[in-house]
C-alpha cells in the first residue's frame, strides 16, 4: 500500500518568503534610523564640547583683562556663534578661572547635548610670593 502525497500546485504558495523579506527590510530600516540618531547625538555632543571650550577660553581672557567685556557675556557671545547657549557661567576672580556649561540642540531628538569647560591658569599658579 502506497501513500499518496500531494504536490503543491502552481499559485498555491503561502507567502512566507514575502513576509521574511518584509521583516528583513523593516529591520534594516530600523537599524539605519537608530544609527542616524546616534550619530546626530555624537555630533551634537562634540559641538557642545567645542563651544564650551571656546566660550571658557574667551571668557577667561576677558576675566584676565586681555579682552574687554564681562566674562560671562563674552562667553555667551562665543557660544552663540557656535550654535550653543550658556546654561551656567561662574567666574572665579581670585583664581582667574571661568567655568562654563553650555547646551547645544540635537537634531531629531527631544533633548540637548551639554558640556562643561574650565579655562584659566592651573590651580595655585597665582599664589602671592611668600
Amino acid at each position: 500500500m502506497s501513500r499518496f502525497i500531494p504536490t503543491p500546485r502552481a499559485g498555491t504558495e503561502t507567502g512566507a518568503g514575502t513576509v521574511l523579506m518584509l521583516g528583513l527590510v523593516l529591520g534594516a530600516i530600523t537599524l539605519a534610523v537608530a544609527a542616524a540618531l546616534l550619530s546626530a547625538a555624537v555630533v551634537a555632543g562634540a559641538r557642545a564640547g567645542t563651544a564650551a571650550n571656546l566660550a571658557a577660553l574667551a571668557g577667561a581672557d576677558a576675566l584676565r583683562g586681555l579682552r574687554s567685556g564681562d566674562p560671562c557675556t563674552v562667553a555667551a557671545a562665543v557660544a552663540a556663534r557656535n550654535q550653543a547657549e550658556v546654561a551656567h557661567c561662574s567666574p572665579e576672580t581670585q583664581a582667574g578661572t571661568l567655568t562654563v556649561t553650555v547646551r547645544a540642540p540635537v537634531p531629531l531628538l527631544p533633548w540637548q547635548a551639554s558640556a562643561e569647560a574650565r579655562a584659566g591658569p592651573p590651580p595655585g599658579a597665582l599664589r602671592e610670593p611668600g
